[in-house]
């Protein structure tokens, strides 16, 4: 059984509590079809709806890319937030108090430690922000009006600033937390002596923040000249992991949920984002002082998939936009290229030339072989044989993992700039420009699902899902020994979606009966169900008879063989019959079944 740290009976009533319509409404748009209810999945693109929310059962299930679940899977995959996270906000909306975790010791003591720090992490955030008006941090105030920033910004993003290298710690051991705590939550760092330091000591502070809200960790400037660098951020902890921390994704969460999101602008840092939010473009992210990552481009896409690049213009930001283009393509998102003057960043555009020409750029963004192809016109001459020929190399084989009808506009515009027949550049990409008459390979495979099998899958996802079809006089443990212990856990919930707290609903055999597909039985699943039933008891009584004759056989006894067959004649009535009663909840079983 699956251990949660939370009781099956208290999942169930904070799932009863929190209707997974409701509750899936406030993120995809549901149409009501029959007694289910159909959107676009926001798991993965689409335009006609394979996304289905199943209120009796509780469960959702995308017929397109499978991603599937109850309530809380649910909030989580959409959150992006562990199983605990998940539960603490269903029962925040429920207005249900949350139990003691139990069980695992290491699970408790590890969700006590988060708890934590991220209270730490909030007061230490809280703090800083309110060092900033204070007299002693002129010089923080000084850089502030430098670059503009104004009191809105301020509240929006929470900056801080942090006095000295020890005020911090000081405030926070006398709110009782240790130096071990601190340490842990990563306000705190270590000297050569073993003594603790605030590690953003002297700086102007960003928070950071996950999709909820929370902080997580904090990036600082120096407002001096250092002999370190002029970024820092958190060190790494259990909360704050540089790889998928993505900038300002609580206030894109926000906007989405406000306004809907169409697009979201990628910049290279926290500054750019806050110039960018103050000129309107509040769908601008940044990657926190790292190069793009997988984890960066997943947490994206939950939000929305057509993503913009607009890092600066320089050879760094090139090298940065390269390597972004491919991870974001594998994640399944839409990129475009906004490229920015030469030496460049968002941030210096925008005081010098406004808003207008950052929205001319970013209306210009270029899809992404159009990009490739105007680097690569500037590396090469192509007026020179040598330089024509690298450049339709190099872009040839961008379009080489492209389908013909996306190839197409592309060998002509190739053709445009290097008058290279298109036929030919069809010859280069191996595609063949005469018909081909080949008769297209039959299948040797053949359907070949054994049958019992099928039966008993029908059976246990009947009883799982609770239908009125099933018939309520058979002990299916009986019928179904080797799956008792499946029928068990099946039977200890009330419905569907309380599998999840019960077994790893990840698995394949438990996913075909969560989301099994009844129109097998073609509209009469009464009849199916008990042609299965029969099936199997058929099978059962053939095995017993089977038995019976191999003893029949190797007896040298004339009684003992006349016993045998009256036993195999009892046994060819019960065929006949379709008797059931030996797999009767009165019977109490037979033996030989």
């Amino acid at each position: 059984m699956r251990n949660t740290g939370f009781s099956p009976e208290w999942l169930d009533e904070l799932k009863r509590k929190n209707d997974i319509v409701s509750v899936v409404s406030k993120y995809v748009q549901l149409q009501q079809r029959g007694n289910k209810f159909w959107g676009c999945c926001p798991f993965h693109r689409e335009k006609t709806p394979s996304f289905v929310v199943d209120q009796y059962d509780g469960l959702f299930h995308c017929f397109g890319c499978k991603e599937g679940g109850d309530v809380i899977s649910f909030v989580q995959k959409i959150e992006s937030c562990n199983f605990h996270d998940a539960v603490a906000r269903l029962a925040e909306m429920a207005k249900m108090p949350m139990p003691e975790i139990s069980g695992d010791e290491d699970l408790i003591q590890q969700k006590k430690a988060r708890d934590i720090s991220l209270k730490i992490l909030d007061l230490a955030k809280k703090h800083y922000h309110s060092n900033i008006y204070l007299p002693s941090a002129k010089q923080a105030q000084q850089y502030i009006k430098q670059r503009g920033f104004t009191r809105h910004e301020l509240e929006d993003f929470e900056i801080g600033y942090s006095l000295n290298w020890n005020e911090l710690i000081v405030f926070l051991q006398k709110q009782g937390f240790s130096s071990k705590q601190l340490l842990e939550s990563g306000v705190a760092q270590t000297k050569e002596e073993g003594k603790i330091y605030d590690a953003m000591g002297g700086r102007l502070v960003f928070p950071i923040f996950n999709a909820f809200g929370e902080c997580i960790g904090f990036t600082a400037r120096a407002l001096e000249k250092t002999d370190f660098a002029k970024y820092k951020n958190t060190a790494e902890t259990k909360i704050f992991q540089k790889s998928k921390v993505v900038f300002a994704i609580n206030l894109l969460k926000k906007l989405k949920q406000e306004n809907g999101l169409s697009n979201i602008i990628i910049v290279e840092g926290q500054i750019d984002v806050i110039s960018m939010h103050r000129a309107g473009f509040k769908n601008t992210v940044a990657c926190l002082g790292t190069a793009l990552t997988q984890d960066h481009a997943r947490e994206l896409k939950k939000l929305c998939e057509n993503i913009t690049l607009c890092f600066d213009g320089d050879e760094a930001g090139v090298k940065a936009t390269l390597r972004s283009i491919g991870i974001l393509q594998e994640a399944g998102c839409n990129v475009k290229v906004a490229r920015l003057p030469k030496g460049k960043d968002p941030d210096e555009l925008l005081k010098e030339q406004g808003k207008d020409a950052m929205e001319e750029i970013l209306a210009n963004a270029s899809n992404v072989i159009d990009y490739y192809i105007d680097l690569a016109l500037e590396k090469y001459d192509i007026s020179s044989p040598d330089g024509k020929g690298k450049f339709t190399k190099e872009i040839l084989a961008k379009l080489s993992g492209m389908t013909p009808a996306e190839q197409d506009p592309y060998l002509f515009k190739l053709r445009d700039l290097t008058q290279t027949p298109v036929d030919t550049l069809r010859r280069s990409l191996g595609i063949s420009i005469l018909p081909t008459f080949e008769k297209p390979e039959k299948s040797v495979l053949s359907d070949r699902i054994n049958g019992n099998k099928r039966a008993v899958r029908f059976i246990l996802a009947s009883l799982l899902h609770k239908k009125d079809f099933v018939n309520k006089d058979i002990d299916f443990s009986l019928l179904l020994r080797e799956e008792a212990d499946v029928i068990n856990i099946i039977n200890s919930v009330s419905r569907v979606s309380g599998i999840f707290d019960r077994v790893d609903a990840d698995d394949e055999f438990w996913q075909e009966l969560i989301y099994f597909n009844f129109a097998e039985a073609k509209g009469n699943e009464k009849q199916y169900f008990d042609e299965c039933v029969w099936a199997l008891v058929e099978e059962k009584y053939k095995a017993e008879k089977e038995n019976i004759m191999a003893q029949y056989k190797a007896s040298q006894s004339l009684d003992e063989r006349k016993a045998l067959l009256i036993k195999a004649q009892l046994v060819d009535k019960k065929i006949r019959e379709k008797n059931l009663d030996d797999f009767s909840k009165k019977s109490g079983g037979n033996e030989n079944a």
